[in-house]
């Protein structure tokens, strides 16, 4: 594609075939205009956040290369995430798809309405997210202070949770 900006986005899922959902929201993804998958991280599961009472979850990260604004992003995300078969929840409970954007570029973003927050708004406290990101995002810089995945993950519980579930097949 070129010319456009990197992006990591982070996926997971505790419902159903979780591994066939995390394909199918990779593949249609990829598929979107505008999108481009460049890698995806190491599948690991993880322990549920928030609500503790459901399945475990299994997450990866991955990273585009967009022509995307970010809200066209975000409504791409949105678009997969029912695409695949997400329904309405509730806050932390269980889903068969969740795509989040963790990074674009370099932005730091926050737009109340429509929920649009760059980086990630928990991403800083959540080892489920940073690990599978840390594999494939080198030393990216995090907003606003660019410290590193790595560093920022020292700061939390590290790999709490976290368990090396699998490689997934790219679309």
């Amino acid at each position: 594609m070129g010319d456009g900006v990197d992006a990591y986005l982070g996926l997971g899922g505790n419902l159903g075939d979780r591994r066939a959902a995390l394909y199918e929201a990779l593949r249609l993804l990829d598929a979107t205009e505008g999108l481009c998958l460049l890698a995806a991280s190491s599948v690991y599961e993880t322990e549920p956040w928030g609500l503790v009472e459901q399945p475990a979850f299994l997450n990866l990260a991955a990273r585009f290369e967009t022509r995307l604004a970010p809200l066209e992003l975000l409504s791409a995300c949105q678009r997969t995430e029912s695409l695949v078969g997400r329904t309405p929840s509730y806050q932390w409970g269980p889903r068969l798809i969740d795509v989040d954007i963790l990074l674009y570029g370099g932005l730091e973003i926050a737009m109340p309405l429509p929920d649009l927050q760059i980086p990630h708004f928990r991403l800083r406290e959540r080892a489920f997210a940073l690990v599978p990101l840390g594999e494939i995002a080198g030393p990216v810089p995090i907003p606003p202070d660019g410290a590193t995945v790595e560093a920022v993950l020292a700061q939390v519980d590290g790999r709490a949770g976290v368990q090396y579930w699998g490689q997934i097949d790219l679309p």
